[in-house]
């Protein structure tokens, strides 16, 4: 038998990621020792790996500047459409071996660092990731930004250059831990700081109306400093801009207390404006109405438009002397997507801008600002949803809320000719919401100022219809549009799992990276003898390579070939993993009752941060673990089921796992998980998917057909009836031996036989406070898992489903997602065309 390839010849013989010329791998090994000299001082001659990284990361960076600025200077003079795409989220991970594979280098680095006798994997683990969000609406955000690269937009990521992104999951005797996460401790190869464009911004002071228009005068100003991250498209030559304000204090703030001896202490101060950028907030589908949150949410806003107006004015056309004076041209070339509520400011920032500086008429100035402005609803949860309260705005902002209320009357005056007399209904739809004290809803905002909202799946964006926009859907059908989120088949097929990108090519051709519909081509090769062997062997080679990474970080044996089942994602009781724990222990207990029956072994993963101050979903990693440590001990279950607390989930272990993953458990209350792109990354990476019929799963289950998904549990119309009766979970316990069998062990202590009611709040939420009916899926679920457990003894029809599922994935490539918002909603048209090349003649 031959000897198993090592990872580097491996990879050489991967043609996904590019040929290695030799005369690029010498040039590769030149630049990466001038850059190591340069980065090593004087006294230190001995280089660390932190030093090798930092090596090759400038010596990548090279390759990208000379795009970079070709491709700025390209828009300076086609002057198109530009796209801003306004998030406080940017969950990047690492931007080293992403580089590499969208500038087609990934070979010849691998070969040059191979030569200097270094491990390039080694190397790209120093990196750290870059956690700028939270989970799906951050990571979304940096799939859009890669498609937009590489459909030749003309579009620019604004954000917050957060010191300390989401927070270090430890797990400490089973209870999570944050530590602050201190990504730029030893600087960003990848940004480069702009203080020529920093902006001001203001807060408080207050608003005087003067025979000459309105003033904001009396506020506070803290800078925004901009740095830049480019953003490469796939092997087009188009290098994109994300740019990220970090808070500086100005030299004068403070100062008059100067005056009085109190130097150190103004000094001191400045930290009072610099903590806007120091963290970001770390919670997932819930509104914490906190000034500091909401001074981030102004800040990125105040000064992006400042950003995108000098860009306008500036832009040329028809000669180079000449700048836009008028804005009649604004939304032809300029579109702002608004992702989620957190930038809705944007709109009243763009009002105060035409109105108060620009001195357009109100009329002009609100046409302007909705045909630029379109908005991106990520959640249905009530309690995600923003609404400020006045008077903390007054405070904070008071141009803006006087602004606000102006465009609330008038929109109120229009529903009001639209439905004489139906207060309900104007009540309903108000930007101010009545009661104890007044507030904002950012929603209704956001839809009254854009031309465009949009949910993100399909159902999703019916629900929005139907249930919580559906006044203003009445009102304005036309501005209601689906667009189903997608992920990046360069990051989430090429980079982490180039042994099946190969397979994929050998069989399709490799066009398929940048037109991931190709991938129902692989249909005609279902019963390929060939094709289901190669599938199978990758799978298995992810799983051993994640084994060994488990056997490492964890200290637990893992069976390779037991079914790796995962649930990655926040912990959080709508995406129900408690129905996972459920499952766990009904398992555990059929093992213990029939030791002797034959069982398919499992070994399930689930991991995913709590939002520090959720005290249920803390409860729920402690009971993961609490079930973990009881399971994995027990000798008469051994290696059949298996139980890990995956730590720390972040998008770098995200590319190690989803590889590796053979079940996908998507498995949130139907109608509460808005769209979801794990699910996808995992279908797109061989895994079978068990879900409800709930966000993208029903658009998956659609493309693969029914018959290649395990669906199970209750539609939305089910949810919807059984929240009209009442959902009664005693019922369940009741009725179901197995099921109160589970919950007795919960309550009883048997998984925490020191602290035997440690877990009774959540048989307590489980029992009578359960908004999310855990019980009523329950067993739809356990039979459902019946047929995964059958069809896994079977590895043959298995992994034909598996590349059925892999065919049927080219949907939710955000390439496809994002020439939707180009047609239907941004008015641009995507492009394959490349630009020339640094090197090439213009």
């Amino acid at each position: 038998m031959s000897r198993p390839l090592s990872d580097h010849e491996k990879k050489k013989q991967i043609s996904v990621r590019g040929l290695a010329g030799v005369e690029n791998v010498t040039d590769l090994k030149k630049n990466f020792n001038r850059h190591l000299h340069f980065t090593l001082v004087k006294d230190r001659n001995v280089a660390t790996p932190r030093d090798y990284y930092f090596a090759l990361a400038h010596t990548v960076r090279d390759h990208l500047v000379g795009r970079w600025i070709r491709t700025q200077q390209y828009y300076y003079e086609k002057d198109p459409k530009r796209i801003y795409y306004l998030s406080l989220e940017f969950y990047m991970g690492r931007t080293l071996q992403n580089t590499m594979v969208n500038l087609g280098l990934e070979n010849a680095c691998d070969e040059a660092t191979y030569q200097l006798g270094l491990d390039m994997e080694e190397l790209q683990e120093i990196e750290e990731d870059a956690g700028l969000g939270n989970g799906g609406l951050g990571r979304l955000a940096a799939c859009f930004l890669d498609s937009m690269a590489t459909l030749g937009l003309a579009a620019y990521g604004y954000g917050i250059r957060y010191e300390f992104g989401i927070f270090n999951q430890k797990i400490s005797n089973g209870w999570q831990v944050e530590e602050a996460d201190d990504w730029l401790r030893y600087g960003n190869p990848w940004e480069k700081a702009r203080p020529e464009y920093t902006r001001p911004v203001q807060f408080y002071g207050r608003v005087e109306h003067t025979p000459n228009g309105v003033k904001w005068v009396d506020a506070q100003v803290v800078l925004a400093l901009p740095y830049d991250t480019p953003v490469p498209g796939y092997r087009n030559n188009t290098v994109n801009t994300m740019r990220l304000w970090s808070a500086k204090a100005p030299n004068d703030f403070n100062l008059k207390d100067f005056n009085v001896g109190g130097y150190i202490q103004a000094v001191l101060d400045r930290n009072l404006a610099e903590n806007i950028s120091r963290v970001l907030y770390p919670n997932d589908n819930f509104f914490e109405g906190k000034e500091l949150r909401l001074k981030q949410e102004y800040f990125v806003v105040a000064a992006t438009l400042q950003d995108i107006i000098r860009r306008f004015k500036s832009s040329k056309f028809g000669s180079l002397e000449a700048v836009r004076t008028t804005f009649d041209a604004f939304p032809d070339k300029v579109a702002i997507q608004l992702n989620d509520t957190h930038p809705a400011m944007a709109i009243p920032e763009l009002m105060r801008i035409l109105v108060d500086v620009e001195k357009q008429s109100w009329e002009q100035a609100w046409d302007v600002t909705v045909r630029t402005c379109a908005y991106t609803n990520h959640t249905v949860l009530p309690e995600a949803l923003e609404r400020w309260p006045v008077p903390l705005l007054e405070q904070l902002l008071p141009r803006h809320l006087e602004i606000i209320y102006e465009i609330n009357r008038r929109h109120m005056e229009r529903i009001s000719s639209l439905y004489p007399g139906d207060f309900d209904r104007m009540r309903r739809m108000s930007v101010i919401e009545e009661g104890d004290v007044k507030r904002i809803n950012m929603a209704h905002l956001c839809i009254v100022g854009s031309h465009a909202v949009n949910g993100v799946a399909r159902i999703h964006s019916d629900i929005l219809k139907a249930t919580l926009f559906k006044d203003f859907y009445e009102t304005d059908p036309g501005k209601f549009q689906n667009k189903t989120n997608g992920i990046t088949p360069r990051r989430w097929l090429v980079l982490c799992n180039p042994g099946l990108a190969e397979i994929i090519a050998e069989k399709i051709g490799d066009d398929y990276i940048r037109d991931l519909d190709q991938l129902k081509k692989l249909l005609k090769f279902v019963n390929d003898e060939g094709l289901i062997r190669d599938i199978a062997k990758v799978k298995q080679e992810n799983k051993l390579k994640f084994s060994v990474y488990l056997e490492k970080e964890y200290k637990v044996k893992i069976n390779p070939n037991s079914m790796f089942d995962l649930q990655v994602k926040r912990i959080h009781e709508y995406k129900r993993q408690l129905l996972n724990c459920l499952h766990i222990i009904t398992m555990y207990n059929r093992i213990k009752k029939e030791p002797n029956k034959q069982f398919t072994p499992r070994t399930v993963m689930i991991g995913g941060k709590a939002a520090p101050g959720y005290h249920t979903a803390k409860m729920i990693i402690k009971l993961i673990t609490a079930i973990g440590d009881i399971v994995n001990n027990d000798p008469v279950v051994g290696d059949r089921l298996k139980v890990i607390f995956l730590e720390n989930y972040k998008v770098s272990l995200a590319e190690k796992v989803i590889p590796a993953a053979d079940l996908s458990e998507q498995i949130s209350t139907a109608g509460t998980e808005a769209s979801g792109t794990g699910n996808m990354k995992f279908m797109l990476n061989g895994s079978l998917t068990i879900g409800t019929m709930d966000g993208a799963n029903v658009e998956m289950a659609e493309e693969a057909g029914e018959g290649n998904i395990f669906i199970f549990g209750m539609r939305v119309e089910d949810v919807d009836q059984m929240d009209r009766k009442g959902y009664n979970a005693k019922d369940y316990y009741d009725r179901i031996p197995e099921l109160r069998q589970v919950i007795d062990q919960i309550s009883g202590g048997f998984f925490s036989p020191k602290q035997p009611d440690l877990f009774k709040d959540i048989v307590n939420l489980l029992m009578y406070h359960d908004r999310f009916k855990v019980f009523a899926d329950y067993e739809s679920y356990m039979k459902c898992q019946e047929s995964v457990n059958a069809l896994y003894k079977n590895p043959k029809e298995w992994t034909k489903m598996v590349i059925r599922n892999i065919a049927a994935s080219g949907k939710f490539s955000s390439d496809r997602t994002i020439s939707e918002y180009a047609r239907e909603i941004w008015g641009v048209e995507p492009s394959t065309a490349k630009i020339p090349a640094p090197d090439d003649p213009r």
